[in-house]
């Protein structure tokens, strides 16, 4: 990695975050980093954008009050150097699966960069979850040490050797540090999705299924996938693509040719 090497940090959690910190204090040892990053808790926020923001300065850059995709493009457009990647993170809980990549803040923090033809990271950090409310969690400094090694790894990397000219960005999700550094897995999100809802009275609670059965034996997901990986102690790095792009339909092709919109039969 280059000193010369642009880099806007941003994340979902807030700029006070621990994750947030361990990522501009390892990328910054090797390139120049400009945070703009939420005020506050912005996560599960998609890709919402607002019309107008405040900005206030901070020690690492700029506190935005708005959203992940506000920051990216006040960031790129207005605040900082136009940089070389986006890095999103790190994210306290993984985000993994098909399902959250228009849910995560993270991730569509990455997005937002595509659209501007910027080559993004987005690293979240995989806490496995027991009894205990997922808030009251602890984690540390030390804790995002896996995701500060693979990050710096593929900024360091990633733009030379030609990966962003087949992927939009890269979903990055690591395990807890375990010792010796986790092996690096090249993986596809996972298909599973198991939400469901329940009401009581005036109230309707939804539930995310997914996460009930973590346990490496019993885990539905096949191999490949980002949330065996990931369980299974490996880093999983998932190359997507943004826009996202379809197909040619016949079918559809039908329906418009037989079209008529003044009537119906």
């Amino acid at each position: 990695m280059t000193d010369d090497l642009e880099i806007l940090l941003t994340n979902d959690d807030g700029i006070n975050s621990t994750g947030i910190r361990a990522l501009y204090d390892a990328l910054s040892e090797h390139a120049n980093v400009t945070v703009v990053a939420p005020a506050g808790d912005q996560s599960a926020c998609g890709r919402s954008i607002s019309h107008e923001v405040e900005v206030d300065d901070h020690e690492l850059g700029y506190a935005v009050h708005g959203t992940p995709a506000d920051c990216v493009v006040a960031g790129l457009a207005e605040l900082g150097p136009f940089p070389d990647l986006v890095v999103a993170g790190c994210n306290k809980g993984a985000n993994l699966g098909e399902y959250v990549l228009g849910r995560s803040g993270t991730i569509s923090a990455a997005v937002e960069a595509a659209f501007f033809d910027v080559p993004a990271i987005a690293t979240s950090l995989y806490v496995p979850v027991d009894d205990t409310p997922f808030e009251d969690v602890e984690i540390t400094a030390d804790d995002y040490a896996e995701a500060t090694r693979i990050t710096t790894y593929l900024a360091d990397r990633a733009l030379e050797a030609g990966v962003f000219e087949h992927a939009a960005y890269l979903n990055v999700n690591v395990p807890l540090p375990d010792g010796e550094p986790a092996p690096l897995e090249i993986t596809r999100p996972s298909k599973r999705y198991e939400m469901d809802a329940e009401r009581d009275g005036t109230h309707v609670t939804l539930h995310d299924r997914v996460w009930d059965d973590m346990t490496p034996d019993a885990l539905p997901d096949p191999p490949g996938t980002d949330r065996r990986a990931v369980v299974e102690g490996k880093v999983s790095v998932s190359p997507l693509t943004a826009p996202h792009s379809t197909n040619h339909h016949e079918a559809l092709d039908a329906l418009a040719d037989d079209y008529d919109g003044s009537r119906l039969e």
